[in-house]
């Protein structure tokens, strides 16, 4: 691996990464859409619509992650009173023990890096060069 070309590597340790990520989210019965939605409740509930407009994804997707959050008692919702057609959601205890859970997974499944603020740069750097020309 040492003469690797360096897109190589990170193709691999992002590959990796996200595999434990993924891993360690479902064991807590989590997905990496629905330990954001838990993070967009930390502050109080949210209809759905705001929910999916804080978190950038369409409703319908917010919709689904929201389902499987719910069968697993991390959120509720609830129909607004005054228009059926809309839902609060809010977090569960169950769900802000999950959430305080999920936030400790990088230095869980990651070695502590002696240069972490450095490769942080390079790594916005990359990210920053990369999609220039795509969007």
């Amino acid at each position: 691996m040492a003469c690797w070309p360096t897109g190589r590597l990170l193709s691999t340790a992002a590959r990796l990464v996200e595999h434990a990520w993924v891993e360690a989210l479902d064991r807590l019965g989590l997905t990496h859409a629905g330990m954001i939605a838990l993070h967009l409740l930390g502050s109080g509930p949210l209809s759905q619509t705001e929910l999916a407009h804080a978190a950038r994804v369409q409703t319908q997707t917010m919709s689904r992650t929201l389902e499987r959050l719910e069968r697993e008692g991390y959120v509720v919702r609830t129909r607004d009173e005054h228009d059926a057609r809309r839902h609060s959601v809010a977090r569960t205890d169950a769900g802000t023990a999950a959430w305080e859970k999920s936030r400790t997974l990088e230095a869980d499944l990651f070695p502590a890096l002696e240069n972490a603020d450095a490769m942080r740069d390079t790594l916005l750097q990359i990210i920053s060069a990369s999609s220039a020309h795509r969007w």
